[in-house]
């Protein structure tokens, strides 16, 4: 085969088959009941996916290769009356169609879809059952459940080895301690009147999640299963991500508009960067390179550059973006 035609092989089988393989942003829009897909290279939104559930709707979303997750919570926040969901939406990116759905049998308000690619599971925070229930994300199967020993374990976090899991419960103000192997909870932590998000530093060895009574952010020690300090934050803290070099933890600030970076060695916040109205989630690209973030109030998505440490582009999404997830 000449060179020329085996450059020209290549360009086509790129052309046609690089959608396949391409990396993509998804955004769960709670106000529109949608999910976003955005080209995260293009910086723009490509397609929508309509929820199915009438009068309900997912907060959060992830995925596994070319499979999402949208777990439909309801019609509500947690801790508020509203109707509780039962089900979670599976969605093939490439056609943008939803093929499948996950009943977990009883209203259950999913909320958060974990997955744990080295054991193939996939962990959803089901908070009326005071559990994480297991999937199998390939047969959709429903294989067990792991106790929090609290209500309302509204996010999860889980160890890189996929051995340790850890809740937010919102309205207890704890976070939960749960062997994932064992399916057991083995310490309840008291933090906080009440708590919000949930994350995990990249040695494993801090979890953090934010008081939403005051402007603080706990730092848990993973070897005590202890409190160890706090984080003044610039206002009240939500969403969280460590970056990949395991030095900075960026936390969304909604009120303020902004994300604050939080520096692991010193555990102080050493910059402010601002965003658009309402940052709620924080998602670390791949590569490490770009920090996405969710702002709801605006409908935009902030890619803030992580070398420069400010915004490069606002992506449009939809009414009330929330849940980030990345597919490729």
């Amino acid at each position: 085969m000449s060179k020329p035609f085996s450059v020209f092989v290549l360009i086509v089988v790129t052309y046609f088959c690089g959608s396949a393989a391409a990396q993509t942003l998804l955004v769960a829009n709670q106000r529109d009941q949608t999910v976003s897909l955005i080209d995260p290279t293009q910086g723009r939104e490509v397609a929508t996916i309509a929820e199915t559930i009438p009068g309900e709707w997912g907060h959060e979303i992830t995925a596994d290769g070319h499979t999402a997750f949208l777990p439909i919570y309801g019609n509500s926040g947690v801790g508020r009356p509203g109707a509780d969901g039962s089900k979670m939406l599976v969605i093939d990116i490439a056609s943008h169609k939803i093929t499948g759905t996950v009943d977990f049998g009883h209203p259950v308000r999913p909320h958060l879809p974990v997955l744990d690619a080295e054991h193939n599971l996939l962990y959803v925070t089901t908070e009326l059952d005071s559990a994480i229930t297991i999937v199998d994300p390939h047969t959709l199967k429903i294989l067990g459940k792991v106790p929090t020993g609290q209500k309302e374990s509204h996010m999860l976090a889980i160890s890189h080895d996929g051995r340790f899991g850890y809740t937010a419960n919102v309205g207890p103000g704890t976070v939960s301690v749960l062997d994932l192997v064992g399916r057991r909870t083995l310490a309840v932590i008291p933090v906080a009147t009440k708590v919000q998000r949930i994350a995990i530093s990249r040695d494993d060895k801090w979890v953090f999640t934010s008081d939403v009574v005051e402007p603080r952010l706990a730092v848990i020690d993973t070897a005590t299963k202890k409190l160890k300090t706090w984080v003044p934050l610039p206002a009240n803290g939500y969403g969280a991500a460590a970056t990949r070099d395991g030095r900075w933890l960026l936390v969304a600030i909604p009120f303020g508009n902004e994300v604050a970076v939080v520096d692991l060695q010193s555990m102080k916040v050493t910059r402010e960067i601002p965003v658009a109205a309402s940052p709620q989630e924080v998602l670390i690209q791949p590569d490490g390179r770009v920090a996405y973030v969710s702002c709801m109030g605006a409908g935009k998505v902030a890619a803030i550059d992580l070398a420069q440490w400010k915004v490069t582009k606002l992506i449009d999404a939809g009414k009330g973006d929330d849940g980030l997830g990345w597919a490729q």
